[in-house]
């Protein structure tokens, strides 16, 4: 039995491997998601070697249906998997040899080497789609709330002081310009990932007469106008992870953007911060303090990014000593890019049914952004515009703080006397600095929080979106 499960490289040996390397070992236990993949790039092969004159075409279609049954019960949950078979692609064939006599021929001039780098590479092209298609939807949800707070003004902040007014809605849109660079991230990943490696074999390629052609172009590995996109280098086609790191690096960035923006919005919804309020389906309550309602949802995000982090170190250093081609070692870098899709769109989708069911306190929004401070710089400004050099505008602002501190009033309220000691450029109409609406209205530049320039970004993301 034990030459039986082994049969794709056992006739070297004459004794089984020992129960605890078997246990030690196996992978199935997590590639076994890679079934679909697998599948695929199996029947790909069979027609290639059907087309290339290597098995019969009615043999090819045979093993073709046989692992379309197969994909039906892995779907049903109704496949055992087997862990003294390895792996995902020793169960599947094993399997298949059972039902399909031809099945004995399909990994003629094929190594599960260039395999497994098939497969993955199927699964790297549809976990970038499916990235990118929860990046839009939390993408929309970030514009769907710009467009309903952009009369809703706060602070922005830096060092987590208050130092300029801004838009609700332009705070939500540096998060779109974030999540959008990661959607272009994830959209150029999969470019990388669409090339085939089939036909690189263990290391060194076949003496068959294969058409690694004919194979990329079933399995879609083509460029914009159709023509087949191959790897280059056998070695490198077997050897190569850069697409695992960059992937677990892209997602890394993405949970960093995840994070800071859960971070955010924990302080907003903070009793200091009261910016907003989130739906009761994605907070929690305290076993003991019955008053409390926690963001638990976006502590958890900010929790859960450090997964990517750690798996990006852990590819790093898995391959950061391996001598070409295959080792081993190189089992352990699915479960890190496994984790990384899973947690990074679990945690997109949890940030955006937060964010879809949040709703801004307007009221202390406003009390906040009426701190006359958060328009210091603009009087800096109208001092420039009178002549005086930056530099000592701000001194002389700086001034002007100081001594509305010391005197114990708003710096609005400060006489204008008192502003006029400091510098005699700061006549009365001073004071017009510190209408909130006149400005935003004076930051319509690109890129700035005006309330035109805020409109029209939005309109330009929604154009990007709907353009696909």
């Amino acid at each position: 039995m034990a030459e039986q499960k082994q049969a794709t490289w056992g006739g070297r040996f004459r004794e089984g491997p020992d129960p605890r390397m078997v246990a030690f070992s196996e992978s199935v236990s997590f590639d076994k998601r890679l079934a679909p993949f697998d599948i695929r790039g199996s029947q790909a092969h069979a027609r290639m070697l059907a087309h290339a004159g290597l098995i019969e075409s009615d043999e090819a279609e045979a093993i073709c249906a046989g692992l379309d049954e197969l994909l039906d019960e892995i779907a049903a949950g109704k496949f055992t998997w087997d862990p003294a078979l390895e792996d995902v692609h020793m169960n599947i064939e094993q399997a298949l040899r059972g039902r399909v006599p031809a099945a004995a021929k399909l990994h003629t001039a094929r190594s599960r080497n260039d395999q497994v780098a098939t497969a993955m590479r199927l699964y790297f092209r549809d976990a970038a789609e499916r990235l990118r298609a929860a990046l839009d939807k939390l993408l929309a949800t970030l514009l769907d709330q710009a467009e309903a707070t952009q009369s809703v003004h706060i602070p922005g902040y830096t060092h987590l002081q208050r130092a300029q007014p801004v838009s609700m809605a332009h705070h939500f849109l540096a998060y779109a310009e974030m999540f959008g660079r990661d959607r272009e991230r994830f959209a150029a990943f999969g470019e990388r990932a669409n090339i085939c490696p089939l036909g690189a074999g263990a290391l060194a390629g076949t003496t068959l007469p294969i058409d690694r052609e004919h194979t990329a172009k079933l399995l879609g590995f083509v460029d914009a106008e159709g023509e087949p996109r191959l790897t280059r280098n056998s070695l490198d086609a077997v050897a190569d992870r850069d697409l695992f790191i960059e992937f677990a690096a892209a997602c890394a960035i993405c949970a960093v953007h995840l994070s800071r923006a859960a971070e955010d919005f924990i302080l907003w919804n903070s009793s200091e911060f009261g910016f907003i309020t989130f739906p009761d389906g994605f907070t929690t309550g305290s076993s003991l303090m019955p008053q409390k309602k926690n963001p638990d949802a976006l502590e958890l995000i900010r929790g859960k990014s450090a997964r990517t982090h750690g798996a990006l170190s852990t590819l790093l250093t898995l391959c950061k000593g391996l001598p070409l081609t295959y080792n081993r070692d190189l089992q352990e870098d699915k479960p890190p890019v496994f984790d990384c899709l899973d947690t990074t769109l679990a945690c997109l989708d949890i940030l955006e049914g937060t964010l879809a069911g949040a709703r801004p306190n307007p009221a202390r929004c406003a009390a906040a952004v009426a701190d006359p401070l958060l328009l210091a710089t603009d009087v800096a400004d109208y001092l420039v515009r009178k002549g005086m050099p930056f530099r000592d505008a701000h001194h002389a602002v700086g001034a002007l703080v100081a001594l509305a501190e010391d005197k114990g009033v708003p710096l609005d309220k400060l006489p204008d006397a008192d502003a006029t000691a400091v510098s005699p450029l700061l006549t009365p109409d001073w004071k017009a600095c510190f209408d909130l609406r006149k400005a935003l209205e004076a930051r319509e530049m690109p890129g700035m929080p005006g309330p035109k320039a805020v409109a029209g970004e939005i309109k330009a993301w929604r154009g990007r979106l709907g353009a696909g």
